[in-house]
């Protein structure tokens, strides 16, 4: 399935809001990738595949999962 999701990140908890686009909040900071590296093992512990399509460096970004 693929889905556009809009990154919030410094967040105190990691949540997923579904929607026509998805709304995710990590915890990690923009910094140094830590934030697609934490988006990539959330996604994945909930539904088992999870690549970045596009906007690895963007606040928008298109998922495959």
């Amino acid at each position: 399935m693929i889905i556009k999701a809009k990154i919030k990140t410094n967040s105190n908890e990691f949540k997923i809001k579904e929607g026509a686009v998805w709304e995710i909040s990590l915890k990690s900071p923009a910094k140094d990738n830590k934030a697609n590296l934490e988006l990539i093992k959330e996604m994945k512990k909930r539904y088992g595949f999870c690549k970045i399509i596009r906007g690895k460096s963007s606040k928008v970004k298109i998922l495959e999962i």
